[in-house]
């Protein structure tokens, strides 16, 4: 039996860096702060971040050099796909995310073949993580559908796996990674809370039926009930109850704290780590028979990757006790380090089965990998704690809202770590590295939250991580000359420009306006750029197109000032200054020379801010004047002829347009807090406020299309302005911990 030992290989090789590394080589490079760790029993080794890293990217670009031949909707690819979702969290290459776009576009995004069999939409776990990361759509609309008519047509029935048809439920431990946590993270993605409770229901049913109260394991289905191995124990198989720790992470990972559920789960999950601890072998790895290893005594790197993976996330959350439990993470991964080739394929992979097996030690399979590359993340988060403490970031909803894409601002006084003060933010459940944005002394991060949630954020000195995930813009803003100086911004979801001075002298349009017009997208590519240089944007060929009419108007949320009889309105902006131009937001500054408002001469600077996910920028005017006195400021939105869809609230006005031939209907919205009344003048609905020269006037303008996917109808629009409005007057509670 051949084994492989990094220990004996030359420091030179890459694999050199698969080790642990001494507490001493530690302490000589540590800051004051880092050798501080209180947490890490004396002499414990040090995971280096760099080494773990390295590891992983290792083993899966072998993967990726050597695809297996699987289908790629097979539960073995999507378990594989798993793991190389938690790789593109940490690592800075972006050629494993690419490669989970691949196999998304090469499945069109759909499950495998079988509806109700957990194996056929484990690869459902990816698409819905991907789409976290991207927000598109088409990742996760097949899956919505499928389990939408699983919910529809439920199939009940006996678990005994003698009864027909019985793969068509979890009656098997291995469904609870596979089909759980896909539902689970749907709901993530959706914010329906109906996936989330199919899966916690359903795992309850096949853990009354399969889990051993006393020995705290899985059989692996009823077949298993009487076996006994040679020494006349129990079967229970290793890499089975792997799967079962490996989905009971994978749930908690998505259950909200304040879920009446989630104390079960941590105490199942915390019953079953404690009887796998004293089942860890002395060489730090587990076997495939956990209660006869004697008789199975082959190493098996697939289930113990999954064993290393639940217990360091149990760790990393403070559910397990560091003292015992850090060590034994820490000897898992050395053991599996070891099973490393030079070339990075992963070894000692018992072969797909049901039991405990003998296998060839040479083997491989892409599902340990992907078991390998999910305990590497967390192992690389342990690394990253024990180099010194983090600060939390507790973020708080509290209100009945479910806030998907929400904008988190940490001020300056949370950022003080590391020598620039320049941090990187992780998800405290899932160990990713999210997207940020530093803003002068803010920095800001997006995450979503149930009704009522609290979540946990790390903030991480950016010095201490070997590599930070490339970042995509969902945001963008700049000033267009070649386009009669335009100004344009847009995120993912919204386009919006507005008209310069060289318009107004332009021969064929002389356009004089401070309205905001749209640009309807169907597209979660930031667009503008390129349709500026197509210049055919009037045409949809496949993203959208601008089909709104501005002209004078307001467009959608232009303003003036009112006095009770006429909008005075500015000519166009004269100056323009892009502040911050994403990934996460753009900010601007628009300057209006004065005009006259009613015999009043008043100039305004517009600060417009627009974050990714939003159909809502946020603007911030203030006017100059000589006198003192308030301005009555009136925010628009264009009336169309035909019949539309109009509606207003407290501070808030939504129209849905009438359609226009077959380019569907255009939506906008203004929420203007404070607002005092509400006119229809001269073609338009206005939002009157009232405004202070000097002080800021802050308000919101939103848009929306038909075919951008977004929204049904008006209905489904009218709601979402009602919800931002909400969100807006009650925003979320942030505390970062000393």
């Amino acid at each position: 039996m051949t084994t492989y030992n990094l220990a004996r290989r030359p420091l030179a090789t890459l694999c050199a860096s698969l080790f642990l590394i001494t507490p001493a080589a530690v302490a000589a490079a540590a800051t004051p702060a880092q050798s501080a760790q209180a947490a890490e029993p004396a002499g414990a080794a040090v995971l280096a971040p760099r080494a773990v890293l390295a590891a992983m990217e290792h083993v899966a670009d072998w993967q990726l050099a050597h695809p297996t031949g699987y289908p790629r909707d097979d539960w073995t690819e999507g378990v594989g796909d798993a793991g190389f979702m938690a790789l593109a969290g940490v690592s800075g290459q972006q050629k494993y995310r690419d490669a989970m776009r691949a196999v998304g576009e090469h499945n069109r995004w759909k499950a495998g073949p079988s509806m109700f069999h957990a194996d056929d939409y484990v690869v459902g776990q990816m698409y819905a993580e991907l789409y976290l990361h991207t927000r598109e759509p088409q990742m996760i609309a097949p899956l919505r559908a499928q389990f939408d008519q699983m919910l529809a047509h439920p199939r009940p029935g006996s678990l005994n796996w003698k009864t027909p048809g019985v793969q068509q439920r979890w009656a098997w431990c291995d469904a609870l990674f596979m089909g759980p946590p896909a539902w689970a993270r749907l709901t993530a993605a959706t914010g329906d809370p109906r996936y989330l409770e199919f899966a916690i229901a359903n795992w309850w049913l096949t853990s009354d039926y399969l889990y051993d109260q006393e020995e705290h394991l899985y059989f692996r289905d009823s077949r298993f009930f009487e076996q006994r191995e040679a020494n006349g124990k129990k079967v229970f198989w290793g890499r089975g109850n792997g799967w079962v720790m490996g989905g009971l992470v994978r749930m908690l990972q998505y259950i909200p704290d304040q879920h009446p559920q989630r104390p079960r789960f941590i105490a199942q999950y915390r019953a079953m780590a404690e009887r796998l601890l004293g089942l860890q072998q002395a060489d730090g790895l587990w076997r495939a028979s956990l209660l006869d290893p004697a008789t199975y005594p082959n190493r098996e790197s697939s289930g113990s990757a999954l064993y290393t993976y639940a217990l360091a996330w149990g760790v990393n959350q403070g559910l397990l006790p560091r003292e015992s439990y850090g060590a034994a993470v820490r000897r898992a991964w050395q053991a599996l380090a070891g099973h490393v080739t030079p070339e990075g394929k992963l070894v000692h992979v018992q072969p797909i089965g049901e039991d405990p097996r003998y296998f060839d030690p040479q083997s491989t399979d892409v599902f340990a990998v992907g078991a390998f590359l999910l305990a590497g993340s967390e192992l690389y988060r342990m690394g990253l704690e024990q180099q010194g403490p983090l600060r939390v970031v507790t973020v708080q909803n509290g209100t009945a809202l479910r806030r998907l894409e929400e904008s988190v601002e940490v001020a300056g006084a949370g950022l003080a770590q590391g020598a620039d003060g320049e941090v990187a933010v992780m998800d405290a459940l899932t160990s990713r590295i999210l997207p940020s944005q530093r803003l002068g002394s803010t920095l800001l991060f997006q995450t979503d939250l149930a009704p009522g949630e609290t979540r946990r954020f790390l903030l991480v000195p950016r010095a201490r991580l070997p590599a930070v995930p490339p970042l995509v813009s969902r945001a963008h803003a700049r000033f267009v000359p070649e386009r009669l100086d335009d100004f344009a911004w847009e995120n993912d979801r919204v386009a919006h420009r507005t008209y310069g001075p060289a318009v107004m002298h332009d021969a064929r349009e002389k356009l004089v306006s401070s309205g905001i017009d749209v640009w309807s997208k169907s597209t979660r590519k930031l667009v503008q750029d390129a349709w500026y240089r197509g210049g055919a944007y009037h045409r949809d060929q496949g993203e959208g197109l601008d089909f709104y009419h501005v002209g004078t108007s307001r467009g959608c949320g232009g303003l003036g000032v009112d006095d009770g009889k006429t909008l005075h309105t500015s000519r166009n902006f004269t100056r323009a200054n892009v502040l911050a131009d994403g990934p996460l937001r753009t900010v601007f500054e628009l300057t209006y020379d004065a005009w006259d408002a009613g015999g009043r001469q008043v100039a305004e600077t517009r600060r417009v801010s627009l974050d990714a996910g939003s159909h809502f920028s946020r603007v911030e005017s203030r006017f100059s004047e000589a006198g003192a006195a308030p301005l009555t400021i009136g925010v628009g939105i264009v009336q169309r002829p035909g019949q539309g869809s109009y509606r207003q609230g407290a501070g808030t006005m939504s129209y849905w347009e009438p359609a226009i031939g077959d380019h569907g209907s255009n939506a906008c919205a203004v929420i203007v807090p404070g607002a005092g009344a509400y006119a229809q003048r001269d073609g338009h609905y206005l939002a009157l406020a009232s405004a202070r020269p000097g002080q800021p006037f802050v308000y919101y303008l939103g848009s929306a299309w038909s075919g951008g996917g977004d929204f049904a109808g008006a209905p489904a629009w009218e709601t979402h302005v009602a919800d931002m409005a909400a969100r807006l007057a009650a925003p979320v509670t942030v505390r970062v911990s000393p």
